[in-house]
Parts: structure tokens; C-alpha cells; sequence
């Protein structure tokens, strides 16, 4: 019986890739240029307000605090500047994260995912945390040899030294968020004499281990694994979307300087790409832009600082890696010239979206008075049949007064004719209206009978609470019915 010996495979005893790959360290190279610049601009402004920002003052008058922002959870108000938002209007917390949503969304639609690049918080603390890096450590040649090299005085004191700036760094983001919940100078005090909220020592903590970790010890990874925003940005973009975007209908094929300009002269093509890898370089996620697009690009245009920054030394066109669209690439390839349609479905849609929530939260602000009314009808009994043969429906009302003053308030009741309106425990009438006032920063809940002649409709009454301020006129409503025996079903 002849055995089969099947041939020899040298793949059969290589071990298998691992599922994940294991992180390769990127040393991203610095760069000066346009793109660069604006990054610089963005992060001095950026953490510049959030890092100073509570200790801007705003005077609101006596009994209110001074700090331009400001969330009180005790006494529950955000401030911010002369705006003032109280827990009942949590409506605008939902307007302000649609129009967040639409405005990324739009940006999206316009230059891919330029908020990454540009304002995502993670991106501005690794922009300043790298920057450290290089001051402390050097440039990227300088840090891969010395993390080449084996550990010596020098190698740790830089190491100390730059996680020590680190530290402190995301010490003092923990602790300047904590200051929007609270007095800042006031509270700075606290915490430097140790005599702070152990709530204000947890949250600063923290967030020093959080900014530290992200910013400076995982960078790109969280942008790679942790950010659902990359995914969701790759299905919404389209062809109109300007993006980073290696042109390759001009690069390739790829060479070097010398080989191109040889090439050129027998008549054979040479791209403008000469492989010098200065893109992949300065590419804070070590993305090659060259092999189209890539789910860690965060669209911060660097490799176009780099791409321009070669191509002036070689006489060469700059903005052979620019922000372009799809579309455009297939024109080219085509002979046809480059197009642009900023104004398009999706763009008009979002902005439409952004300008109509944005409408309706401003409008709701200038309108709004700075007390509420609410009204329960009472339940049993539904009403009440007087020995006059009058009605009477009793409520429950419930003013509440957001000012940091008394107030004094009158009631008023719409839609009932022939009414006698009685407030148990209110004060004395103003101009012939029923008056009730609210202490400051209180809420205040009131039993109002409303006395009418017994009317024959078959649906109950639809009645209108009004309370006047009578200090500035301004007036809150609220609805109920008045039900009687033949309005019972």
C-alpha cells in the first residue's frame, strides 16, 4: 500500500497573527506651515477660555453670584453671562445638544472630520502634551534614538521631567473644570488649604488620570478604538466632502527626485511624489495618506504643511496633499476641472435645522418670564354644588419665583364668565385681584376656589390661570378646566 506524502508547505509552521496588532509607537515629527498655525491658534484659544474662563466676573445684581459661568447645583441655576437657566428648562439643554449634533454633522459635510483635527478636546490636550514631549525630549529623530538606547541618567531625568509636566498639566485641567461648579477664587482657596468638598479632591483627581492617560500615554489610540465619531463620520460623508487627500492623479507614479527627473527626460511618467515619507512623519495617528482614506486620519492637514514644505525645495507645484473631494479625483482622471457645491440637500438641511432650534431657544429666552405657574385640579371632589346652586372647582397652584427678590403676584382666570375667584391664605387684593407673594428663590402652593353660575354645557370650560408680576408686568399662564354636573360623562 503506497503512502501519499503530501509536499512540504514552510507556511504550516509560522504561528498565526495575532488577532490584534500590537501598538507601534508613533513619534510625530514637527511642522510649521498654514494648517500648523491654525492648530496653534485654535489650542492657545480653546484652553485659553476653558482654562480661565471661571474667573471672568458678571455683576447680576445683590443676592447673585458674580461668576460669568457658573453651574450652581445647590441652589440649581447655570449661569452663563447675562443668561440664566433654571431645572425646569431642561428643554434648552436639548436644543443646545441638537444644535452641538447638526453643527458637527455639518462640518462633517463640508470638511470631513475637521473637527477632529481641529477642536475635539482629545486632539487640543495631545496637541499640548506632544509639544511638552518635544521641548523636554526633542524631535522625533532625537526621542526614537533615545528610546532606542538603553536607560541611563539622562534617558530618566527627561522621562521624570516630562510625565512630571504632564501631570501637572492635566492636574490643572481636573482642577479648572471644577471650578464651573463653584466660586472659583473661593474655591481655590478651599482646596489649597485643604479644606475643600472631598466631591471637588475626587472629581480633580479624576480627571488628572483621565487627561493624563488620554492625552499622553494612549493619543491616537483613543481616536483609533475609543471614538465612535470616525465611524459614524465614514458613513455620512459623500463625494462633495472636502477631505486630506493625496492626489494621485498627479504623485504617481512615485519616485525619487533624481529618478523622476531622468524620466522625464526620456518622455516616461514620473509623479511629483518622491517618497520622502515627511507625510507619515508629522501624522499624529502615523497614517500614509498615499494609500487613500483611513479610518485614523483625523483630517488635521499636517502632512499637507509637510507635502508643501518638500515641494518648495524640489521647485514642484505645492498641494500635491490637499483638501478635495472625491468627486474631483474622478474629474481629473476624467480631463474635466474641479468643481465645488458647498450648497448642497445636506448642508441647507443641517444649517436649516441649526438656524430654526437656535430661532426658537432665543426667542423662548427674550419671552420668557422669570416665574412659573402649574395647576391641579383637584380630584375628589370634581366640584362642589353650593346651596345657591353655584359651582365650585378647587385647585392647587403653584407659583414659583426665580428671582433672587420677593415678589408680589396677581391672579387672573380667563375663559370663565360670572367667576368668583378666592385665594385660602393669599394677601390683600391689588386693584380689586386676588394677590399672593413668593419669597425669593422660592415656590409657593395655594388652594384657588373658583365659584361660577351652574352652566348646562355638555364639556367642561377650558380655563386660563394667569399670575401678573407687579413689579415689571411680565405674566405666566397655565391651563385647566372648570367641570360641572352636566360635563361629568
Amino acid at each position: 500500500m503506497s503512502q501519499i506524502i503530501a509536499p512540504y508547505d514552510p507556511h504550516l509552521d509560522e504561528p498565526e497573527p495575532p488577532l490584534y496588532a500590537a501598538r507601534r509607537q508613533i513619534y510625530p515629527q514637527s511642522v510649521s506651515g498654514i494648517y500648523r498655525r491654525a492648530k496653534w491658534i485654535i489650542l492657545f484659544i480653546t484652553l485659553g477660555i476653558y482654562y480661565f474662563l471661571p474667573f471672568l466676573r458678571w455683576d447680576r445684581g445683590p443676592n447673585a453670584p458674580d461668576q460669568a459661568v457658573l453651574i450652581d447645583i445647590p441652589h440649581r441655576r447655570a449661569y452663563f453671562f447675562f443668561i440664566e437657566i433654571w431645572p425646569q428648562e431642561v428643554y434648552y439643554l436639548t436644543g443646545l445638544l441638537i444644535i452641538a449634533a447638526m453643527t458637527l454633522f455639518l462640518m462633517n459635510a463640508m470638511a470631513g472630520r475637521v473637527w477632529c483635527g481641529y477642536l475635539c478636546p482629545q486632539t487640543v490636550w495631545t496637541d499640548l502634551f506632544m509639544q511638552v514631549e518635544r521641548w523636554v525630549e526633542g524631535d522625533r529623530r532625537e526621542r526614537m534614538q533615545r528610546d532606542a538606547s538603553p536607560m541611563d541618567v539622562e534617558k530618566f531625568s527627561l522621562k521624570l521631567l516630562k510625565h512630571t509636566l504632564w501631570l501637572l498639566i492635566a492636574w490643572w485641567t481636573g482642577g479648572a473644570w471644577v471650578l464651573y461648579f463653584a466660586d472659583a477664587p473661593t474655591l481655590v482657596r478651599d482646596l489649597v488649604t485643604f479644606q475643600g468638598d472631598v466631591v471637588a479632591y475626587v472629581s480633580i483627581a479624576t480627571l488628572t488620570f483621565t487627561t493624563y492617560t488620554f492625552a499622553g500615554l494612549m493619543r491616537e489610540q483613543v481616536c483609533l478604538y475609543m471614538c465612535p465619531w470616525p465611524r459614524i463620520q465614514a458613513a455620512m460623508t459623500d463625494e462633495y466632502a472636502l477631505n486630506v487627500t493625496y492626489r494621485v492623479d498627479r504623485g504617481e507614479p512615485r519616485m525619487s527626485f533624481k529618478k523622476a527627473t531622468q524620466a522625464r527626460l526620456i518622455g516616461q511618467p514620473a509623479g511629483d511624489c518622491v517618497d520622502c515619507q515627511q507625510c507619515v512623519a508629522v501624522c499624529p495617528t502615523g497614517v500614509d495618506i498615499r494609500h487613500g482614506a483611513d479610518i485614523g486620519c483625523i483630517q488635521c492637514g499636517l502632512c499637507i504643511d509637510a507635502c508643501d514644505d518638500v515641494m518648495v525645495k524640489l521647485n514642484r507645484p505645492t498641494r500635491l496633499i490637499a483638501y478635495d473631494t472625491e468627486i474631483n479625483i474622478k474629474r481629473r482622471a476624467e480631463g474635466k476641472s474641479n468643481i465645488f457645491k458647498p450648497i448642497r440637500a445636506r448642508s441647507v438641511l443641517y444649517a436649516a435645522i441649526i438656524s430654526i432650534v437656535g430661532s426658537v431657544m432665543l426667542y423662548a429666552l427674550l419671552t420668557r418670564a422669570p416665574f412659573t405657574v402649574s395647576v391641579i385640579h383637584d380630584r375628589n371632589p370634581i366640584f362642589v354644588k353650593l346651596s345657591d346652586g353655584h359651582i365650585r372647582n378647587a385647585y392647587t397652584v403653584r407659583i414659583a419665583n426665580m428671582l433672587p427678590t420677593q415678589r408680589a403676584y396677581t391672579l387672573e382666570i380667563g375663559g370663565l364668565q360670572y367667576s368668583h375667584i378666592e385665594i385660602i391664605g393669599g394677601e390683600a387684593p391689588i386693584d380689586g385681584r386676588p394677590s399672593v407673594s413668593v419669597g425669593p428663590d422660592q415656590t409657593r402652593e395655594l388652594r384657588v376656589l373658583v365659584t361660577s353660575i351652574d352652566m348646562e354645557k355638555d364639556e367642561p370650560t377650558s380655563l386660563e390661570f394667569r399670575i401678573r408680576d407687579q413689579g415689571d408686568g411680565k405674566t405666566a399662564s397655565a391651563r385647566d378646566f372648570f367641570r360641572t354636573p352636566h360635563s361629568i360623562h
